[in-house]
């Protein structure tokens, strides 16, 4: 499928928040962005920073969002880590893109992690 055709989910849980059709533990917000705590927490800071738009990855978003979504998204991810306390510690953030990655939502989302040691990022079998 190519990125320009991704076709967007309306009924998706994070559509649905967005809307105030399902609550959430909001950490941040502006006119691009909403952070929120993620609700199967992978350690003490997992909060979750999505757009305001309708994008289903960060292949989607970059090919269609505006410059100011784009730059909104990047500074409200730092701000979640300000706001929770781990910018000086160290964080973690991902976003997972389709089926090999398992992204679970289909629309884009990134997770800040940390308020302890994670670890490697992937196990690579040594040769």
């Amino acid at each position: 499928m190519a990125v320009t055709s991704m076709i967007y989910d309306d009924n998706n849980i994070f559509a649905k928040i967005l809307r105030g059709e399902i609550p959430c533990r909001k950490v941040y917000e502006d006119d691009h962005t909403l952070a929120f705590e993620d609700i199967h927490p992978q350690a003490p800071v997992h909060t979750l920073v999505i757009p305001k738009g309708k994008y289903v990855t960060m292949a989607d978003f970059t090919a269609k969002a505006s410059d100011a979504e784009i730059a909104a998204l990047m500074r409200a991810v730092t701000k979640v880590a300000e706001l929770k306390g781990v910018v000086t510690t160290g964080f973690r953030i991902l976003a997972n893109s389709l089926g090999d990655s398992m992204q679970e939502v289909p629309h884009l989302h990134i997770h800040v992690f940390g308020g302890k040691p994670l670890g490697a990022m992937l196990s690579v079998p040594r040769p």
